[in-house]
């Protein structure tokens, strides 16, 4: 990324599931966050979060553009869904029509306010689920399964997506992400075929804010289903990650007196990662 970053990021549908995780590593890591959302409930925690949260409906083409333009971010993510809680299978037929929808128009709305605003990058979220059969693991390169009576739908409106994505002017992410389960995802453990924890795709997506050449990345955990070396190398990914392991090692510091006698604190061997004042309960 360029030398002038200016810190601000735009997360859309930061109020969703990697979202409320993504921002808060976001918001410790220096960025300056402004976050989406439909629900002034959870604009409030946002608020609370240290996000600067503002309430729109991404099918409000002129709405986005404005507050997006407004926001004047050097990165766009997009984590746009709607999805019912826990994939509730008595509400998905009519929800995975409206998340296609959201993912086709909502996305084009999206690209455009990022373009207008002169956002430099853009990170996306996608699947890693939808390949068609074929050799495993699958690489980024795989067809998708466009076709599928059960997954088809799914699979034209991500490949609309990264379609969209990779082709803006601007340096572009897709990260394929395999099977949700974790805290927000009403799935407590792994499902078979490519899962993923919820604290590990949000922290893809912040290390791909910042690192990798444009280009589609799976984000899983490694069991056979789909190849992540790509993610591996590119971006330091991991599949452990755990916001709680994070925040205990940000908060394990060393107290370092400097030359004013100031207190200054760091992680052990991040190169001084935080140095602001702070009180030790921060």
């Amino acid at each position: 990324m360029p030398s002038e970053l200016n810190k601000k990021v735009f997360v859309a549908g930061a109020g969703g599931v990697i979202g409320r995780r993504l921002c808060p590593l976001l918001v410790r890591d220096g960025w300056s966050v402004t976050g989406t959302t439909r629900s002034a409930e959870k604009a409030s925690a946002l608020r609370a979060m240290g996000v600067t949260p503002v309430i729109v409906d991404v099918f409000d083409e002129k709405a986005l553009l404005d507050i997006v333009c407004a926001a004047q971010p050097d990165v766009v993510v997009h984590q746009l869904t709607d999805l019912p809680p826990a994939l509730d299978p008595t509400k998905m037929a009519e929800a995975l029509i409206r998340n296609a929808r959201l993912r086709e128009i909502g996305t084009r709305y999206l690209v455009a306010a990022a373009v207008a605003a002169g956002a430099r990058r853009m990170v996306a979220q996608s699947l890693a689920f939808v390949y068609a059969p074929g050799p495993t693991p699958y690489r980024e390169d795989a067809p998708l399964n466009l076709d599928d009576p059960d997954f088809g739908l799914s699979a034209r409106a991500v490949a609309s997506l990264e379609q969209q994505v990779l082709s803006a002017p601007f340096e572009a992410i897709v990260l394929r992400y395999g099977k949700l389960y974790g805290p927000g995802t009403g799935f407590d453990k792994p499902p078979g075929g490519g899962p993923l924890h919820v604290d590990a795709a949000a922290d893809a997506a912040r290390r791909a804010i910042m690192r990798g050449e444009a280009g589609i990345y799976n984000i899983a955990e490694d069991d056979g289903t789909v190849s992540i070396d790509k993610a591996r190398d590119a971006l330091g990914w991991h599949a452990g990650f755990s916001v709680s392991a994070n925040t205990i090692a940000r908060q394990t510091f060393h107290l370092i007196n400097n030359a004013c006698g100031r207190a200054e604190y760091c992680m052990p061997g991040s190169r001084k990662h935080v140095r602001q004042r702070r009180a030790v309960s921060d």
